[in-house]
């Protein structure tokens, strides 16, 4: 009883496969002749109804690689790069014919070019020619895609190089900066210390000073000090010596003396006169 029911369903499998394939050609079919609409429009121009259409072919079959390689054009001539990789991407997935890859991977190198992603676009290049070897122009870009990329490191490592040095300078500068700061810190200390240090060298120069001007006073006053024992010793009479004075009055005395002892000699010279002796006391 298994065996029969297993062998009606394999035989219910093949008939559905049938339908399936039928279905899977018609869809196909109705796709491609969508797809020729799309073409007859971008060729009149008419991208915003050629879009459309392409768009319309596309949904209706999942084999028409015609439809998004196509679209993928028309996008890349409108620079629209990002839609136009999406659609070379999807027709290089769907199909299996390696003419039709080696296309959708060499445009897909295109738009890397143009995005200047040159290692992507060295790998799709690569993935093209495994797919036809013999096609030069994507030989060529090949070519121009790994020396792009090697002058692209190299201005890349220049500017990192630049960059690491003008840190490195940076850096440098700032530690100078910040050098100079700490010495300038150092060198001018606390501000109490510095008063202090001001109020020591104030006073020590006010000690100066007062030591310098007691010292010529000291000076001045050991010089006037014998002026003043001399004059003191010239005021003062020494012992058994007469003051002036006592000798000017000593002088007067003597000249008074003199003068009454000549008055009296002078009288005693003058004869026959008779006059009254007078009395000298």
């Amino acid at each position: 009883m298994k065996k029969i029911v297993l062998f009606i369903f394999i035989i219910s499998a093949a008939v559905f496969s049938q339908d399936d394939l039928k279905e899977k050609e018609k869809a196909l079919k109705a796709s491609t002749d969508i797809t020729f609409e799309a073409n007859k429009e971008l060729a009149d121009n008419d991208f915003i109804d050629a879009e459309v259409t392409y768009r319309r072919a596309i949904s209706k079959s999942n084999e028409n690689t015609a439809a998004p390689y196509n679209l993928g054009n028309a996008y890349y001539t409108k620079e629209s790069f990002s839609e136009a990789f999406g659609r070379f991407k999807q027709a290089g997935e769907l199909t299996s014919e390696k003419p039709v890859k080696h296309k959708a991977f060499h445009n897909m190198g295109n738009v890397f070019m143009k995005n200047k992603e040159y290692a992507k676009a060295v790998e799709a290049y690569k993935e093209a020619l495994r797919n036809d070897p013999s096609d030069e122009e994507t030989r060529y870009n090949l070519a121009l895609a790994k020396e792009l990329l090697k002058k692209d490191k190299n201005n890349k490592n220049k500017d990192d190089n630049k960059e690491n040095q003008d840190q490195e300078e940076k850096k440098d500068k700032n530690q100078d900066q910040q050098d100079q700061g700490d010495n300038k810190d150092e060198n001018k200390g606390d501000p109490k210390d510095e008063e202090k240090d001001s109020n020591e060298g104030d006073k020590g120069d006010q000690e100066k000073e007062e030591n310098k001007k007691g010292d010529g006073d000291e000076k001045k006053e050991e010089k006037k000090q014998p002026e003043q024992g001399d004059q003191q010793q010239q005021k003062q009479p020494r012992p058994n010596q007469l003051s002036q004075q006592q000798i000017k009055n000593l002088l007067e005395a003597m000249q008074n003396e003199e003068k009454k002892v000549k008055e009296k000699m002078d009288a005693q010279k003058v004869k026959g006169v008779k006059t009254k002796n007078k009395k000298d006391w």
